[in-house]
């Protein structure tokens, strides 16, 4: 039997042991701070994954923390704890300049801010690229309410007790350089979607901050100083459909390296449109189901990209807006689900196909949409209804019908 005073554990101790282990969480803590060689660490990680049974599916326990601060763990097998349960996919669907241009600003220290419309993959893009750059990260959205405090930290109230007190608390950046502190690795903080918050407002210390690597963002409790790092990695997205980069505050635009993620090369846009359609049309229409032409849905998607990022030729009218193809993965997901169930769409595969855009495409469209925008979405789905008679668009058309109907009504010109 294993006890806590034995200098080393062999793989052949905890082996023998595992049963213990299985049941008591320090004993596992205990044979990773003391393995004899690396191959403990696998064993107890990798082969029996005793981080999921005693931590947990995600976060920083106990075991994990005993694995992040090993000086025998790989670095592998501490982003392995650190992402447990990640699903951010290994492949990059970002065009190769935007790919390469990201990788090059990280490797000069340079805080990133990855922009483009919605639908573009940034913020996968973004786990990607801190997932090559560092052992782990945090994922943070921002919000309306966001302030400097919670990307620096600021004192705040600690109710527990019978008495009110106040405390130190990190915001998501000096948390990040905390943790990259304890454990020793290179670690990333993500920013997302900063543009639902002040920018000036939040970012201010921030930037004193940057310009000054030495200048303290905050101090712990214990009288800590928490300064940015250079192992320390800062990426932002933003969505830029309704705005520009000319439009955000310069103090951003000097200190970070400005990303856009937007343009899809025709081949690489179709690329992604047959990777959706083949992970989740072509195994509905293998089960039985209804069969959807994978070629036509194709053609509908290249159809409805175009209409809304570059426009009509037929009426000289340019683009109704900036919009991402990444969209489209949700619409495939839907109409493959949705046509494989009898309870559903089995028996009505092109009403699916309509209520795919209605629900995810159209929504996201009249979301940043101004009023000349919603009347030109609701031509777009009458359309593209008439051209692909196969498939119901009108729910779609009659969304965008609705939000242009309350708008007039508010303008007071609707009768």
């Amino acid at each position: 039997m294993m006890n806590d005073s034995e200098d080393s554990y062999s793989l052949e101790d905890v082996k023998k042991n595992l049963n213990v282990l299985r049941e008591v969480p320090g004993r596992v803590v205990n044979a990773i701070e003391n393995a004899a060689e690396e191959r403990v660490l696998d064993y107890l990680i990798r082969e029996q994954q005793l981080d999921t049974l005693h931590d947990g599916k995600r976060g920083i326990g106990q075991i994990r923390r005993a694995v992040l601060k090993s000086d025998l763990a790989s670095e592998d097998l501490k982003r392995l704890v650190i992402t447990r349960n990640d699903n951010t996919p290994e492949t990059v669907l970002v065009p190769d300049e935007v790919y390469r241009n990201a990788k090059v600003a990280l490797k000069t220290g340079k805080p990133v801010v990855l922009y483009g419309p919605t639908g573009t993959g940034k913020t996968t893009f973004a786990k990607q690229l801190a997932l090559e750059h560092s052992i782990g990260y945090s994922l943070n959205t921002a919000t309306p309410s966001w302030t400097a405090k919670d990307i620096i930290g600021g004192i705040g109230p600690n109710l527990s007790g019978h008495r009110l007190n106040y405390q130190t608390e990190l915001g998501c950046v000096s948390e990040a350089v905390k943790r990259s502190e304890d454990f020793d690795i290179d670690y990333t903080v993500i920013l997302d979607e900063i543009t639902r918050a002040d920018i000036s407002k939040i970012f201010g210390p921030l930037y004193t901050a940057i310009e000054n690597p030495q200048q303290e963002l905050i101090e712990t409790d214990d009288g800590e100083p928490i300064t940015l790092k250079e192992n320390v990695n800062i990426i932002c997205t933003m969505n830029m459909s309704d705005r520009t980069v000319n439009e955000l505050d310069n103090a951003i635009t000097r200190r970070f390296a400005m990303i856009e993620v937007d343009q899809y090369s025709d081949d690489s846009r179709r690329r992604l449109f047959e990777k959706f359609i083949d992970e989740h049309i072509e195994k509905a229409n293998s089960s039985g189901s209804p069969q959807i032409e994978e070629s036509r849905l194709r053609e509908l998607f290249e159809m409805d990209y175009l209409g809304i990022n570059e426009g009509n030729d037929q009426t000289s009218q340019g683009p109704i807006m900036r919009f991402g193809p990444m969209h489209y993965e949700d619409v495939t997901k839907f109409i493959g689900e949705s046509t494989n169930d009898p309870a559903l769409y089995l028996d009505n595969p092109g009403e699916a196909v309509g209520q795919a855009f209605r629900t995810y495409i159209v929504p996201r469209l009249l979301n940043s949409a101004a009023f000349p925008q919603i009347e030109r979405i609701e031509n777009h789905y009458r359309e593209l209804n008439d051209e692909f008679g196969e498939y119901d668009l009108t729910p779609a058309a009659d969304l965008a019908k609705r939000e242009l109907e309350a708008e007039q009504r508010q303008l007071g010109s609707y009768e």
